[in-house]
C-alpha cells in the first residue's frame, strides 16, 4: 500500500499499524505527534492505528530553540 509521509511517498504492506511504520522508518521515541489525514492520532494508540491506502501522515518532532 502507498502512504504518503511529509510529502513523500513509501510503501508499506498493508495492515500496517502506525507503530510498525515507525519502528520501520527507525523513528520510534523521535516522534511526538502523528496526524493522519489531518486528524491527530494519540499516541497510546498508534499500535492499533491501521493505516489505508492513499493515507497522508504527517509526523511531527518539537525542537527547541532560543
Amino acid at each position: 500500500m502507498n502512504v504518503i509521509i511529509n510529502g513523500e511517498s513509501k510503501e508499506f504492506s498493508q495492515n500496517t499499524t502506525l507503530l510498525t511504520l515507525l519502528k520501520e522508518l527507525s523513528l520510534e521515541g523521535k516522534v511526538m505527534a502523528a496526524a493522519v489525514n489531518m486528524e491527530i492520532v494519540k499516541q497510546d494508540s498508534w499500535d492499533k492505528y491501521e493505516l489505508k491506502n492513499g493515507d497522508k501522515l504527517e509526523l511531527l518532532d518539537f525542537v527547541g530553540g532560543g
